[in-house]
């Protein structure tokens, strides 16, 4: 088995992960923790009235904040150890709500805000949650529904209904001290909080996760990345909060008392950017791979499309050429030189200016785009990790990077391969296994204690890991052949029609794909090719589509074998969606659910043979 480790430069923290809010405002009062882009005043109090517009929160307000909520929650009766659903989408009172739940020793169980009533149930109802925070009069309808299956459920508290001031005010009775003493009494060993794993199979499962193991994945991975999170960096959060990777950072916000915007509306993501101007964000690689279609259509609409590919062409060269020994050349520095102001600048533009550096995860990004950012102004550090590991496993840093992989072990994590490939990771950082489940935890867990990760990776001689693929993913042609999709699907969907692509192969005679097209492409190619009003069912045929198509296939084509080419495709005839219970809020597709709803579609890939 091959291993690479770094030891830890920090351990997990002995008590809450509320003390560092209390620490913050003891420190640095009037340092900026939060902004609220617009604060409903109805949802949570605003103090300084007269005066609209975005509403900074000191390190001192946050605590008294988290405070009142805390006194609110003891006097509703939620114990040390009391599961508390979170059912919201990302704005200053989720963030309020999980460090007043942490302050009094209780559990967080976030629930997406797109979830069904089915998920919804049984994540209130499999944790025992004794109460929920929800945001909207929608959710109030989906969990009111649920309550005669819910028997621990005792109350609810609806944010945009002004139920959490109502909930403060009840608190009024409570002593202070009580919170003190409560959030005294939590150690590192206690749980913060309940995850539920939105896999892409089977029912979620619960990963139980310590205080000390968000404590020591956030101490460790801030140690190495001071450029990224310090006082004064700024981020705009808009991935949910109810996934483990937005909720570290978060945590690192408060950390390192740095200035984090909730933004809700995801449509609305580039003006709060432009209006925060933030330096740097987290994001998923389907933002940067939109940001890239966008800047080479906009290009094209203004028939400067010969020059965005020349730009791009010179981001990635120079790049690449940062990881040789002799570094850039004079010409391509000259080059690079004039395509930052004609072309690069406006790229950093659209994130507000000031971004240089921003952390994606939850699926892989690409090597050519990764090149291209960091071209362009941009460094894209790409990381690793599960729900089970709090969850940041590996990163590239600024100052150890390698495109392509997803870096090396954070402080304290050790990984390792398995005779098959598999990644397996142990560490402080590793969950303490799954909630109810000891079935699920033994199957995750190796007998010498390591985490079965289920991704595949090759570790090189430096220590970097790069995902090959997942071992429930490899599929086996009927030939025999073993074939892991990711990476051919990866190169297929950069192109800029491709919105999802899913390739099957299991038990069939040749590798196929099912395709979907990006909306916003779509409009614009239609016009382009006189079908305006076409819808892609009614097209999807039309050979010129199918041509722009066969173009990405066939580049994905050339860097595999033959045996793991994509042999013919469909157009499907809408996006898969998160809604339809397709992809995962990570927009990761769900394959299974893709293979059953689309099973028309995949018969006739294999039509006549």
């Amino acid at each position: 088995m091959r291993e690479t480790a770094v030891e830890p430069i920090v351990s997990g923290d002995d008590g809450s992960l509320a003390e560092r809010v209390w620490r913050n405002a003891d420190e640095d009062p009037d340092a900026v923790q939060f902004v609220r882009p617009d604060p409903d005043p109805r949802s949570w109090p605003v103090r300084r009235s007269g005066r609209g517009g975005a509403l900074p929160v000191t390190c001192r307000q946050f605590r008294d904040d988290v405070l009142a909520v805390a006194r609110g929650l003891v006097a509703a009766g939620v114990a040390h150890g009391d599961r508390v659903g979170l059912l919201s989408r990302t704005r200053y009172e989720w963030t309020l709500v999980d460090y007043a739940l942490w302050s009094i020793g209780a559990v967080t169980v976030p629930i997406y805000d797109t979830s069904s009533d089915e998920q919804i149930g049984w994540m209130l109802g499999d944790s025992g949650a004794v109460g929920c925070v929800l945001e909207t009069a929608d959710h109030a309808v989906s969990v009111a529904a649920l309550r005669s299956e819910l028997p621990e459920l005792r109350q609810t508290w609806r944010i945009d209904a002004g139920e959490l001031i109502e909930l403060v005010a009840q608190g009024r009775a409570v002593d202070v001290a009580e919170v003190d003493a409560r959030r005294a009494a939590v150690t590192g060993d206690d749980i913060a909080t309940i995850v539920y794993t939105s896999g892409t199979t089977g029912p979620p499962k619960g990963c139980v996760l310590a205080h000390r193991n968000l404590s020591a994945d956030i101490g460790n991975a801030t140690a190495v990345l001071p450029q990224l999170l310090h006082p004064g960096a700024m981020t705009v959060l808009f991935l949910p909060l109810a996934h483990a990777f937005a909720r570290l950072i978060q945590v690192g916000m408060v950390h390192t008392r740095a200035t984090m915007v909730h933004s809700a509306d995801i449509s609305g993501v580039l003006d709060q950017l432009r209006r925060f101007r933030p330096t740097f964000i987290l994001a998923v690689p389907r933002m940067f791979e939109k940001m890239h279609d966008q800047a080479r259509q906009t290009a094209e609409d203004a028939h400067r499309g010969w020059l965005f590919g020349l730009a791009e062409w010179v981001a990635v060269r120079y790049s690449r050429a940062l990881d040789t020994a002799h570094g850039p050349g004079r010409l391509l520095r000259l080059a690079h030189l004039v395509f930052e102001f004609a072309a690069y600048r406006r790229l950093r533009a659209a994130l507000g200016g000031r971004c240089r550096m921003a952390i994606v995860g939850g699926a892989p990004l690409g090597e050519r785009l990764g090149h291209f950012f960091r071209g362009a102004g941009i460094t894209v550090l790409e990381g690793y990790g599960l729900t089970e590991t709090s969850p940041a496993l590996t990163a590239n840093l600024p100052t150890a990077m390698r495109i392509g992989t997803v870096g090396r072990p954070l402080p304290g994590v050790r990984i390792r391969l398995a005779d098959d490939g598999e990644v397996h990771a142990r560490g402080e950082v590793v969950f303490g296994g799954y909630w109810h489940n000891p079935e699920a935890t033994r199957a995750a867990l190796t007998e010498d204690g390591w985490l079965r990760t289920g991704d595949l990776g090759r570790i090189d001689d430096d220590g970097f890991l790069r995902i090959t693929g997942r071992t429930k993913e490899i599929m086996v042609t009927a030939a025999g052949k073993n074939v892991a999709p990711a990476p051919i699907e990866e190169r297929i969907r950069a192109h800029p029609l491709v919105s999802q692509v899913m390739l099957v192969a299991d038990g069939r005679p040749y590798v196929a794909a099912l395709v979907t097209v990006d909306p916003q492409a779509w409009t614009r190619w239609r016009e382009q090719h006189g079908l305006p009003g076409a819808s892609v069912s009614a097209a999807r045929d039309d050979p010129r589509l199918r041509g722009e198509i066969q173009v990405a296939i066939d580049r994905a084509n050339r860097s595999v074998s033959r045996a793991e080419q994509v042999k013919t495709f469909r157009i499907l005839h809408r996006d898969v969606t998160e809604a339809d219970g397709e992809l995962t809020p990570t927009l990761k597709i769900k394959r299974e659910a893709v293979r059953d709803h689309f099973a028309d579609e995949v018969a006739a890939l294999y039509h006549g043979h």
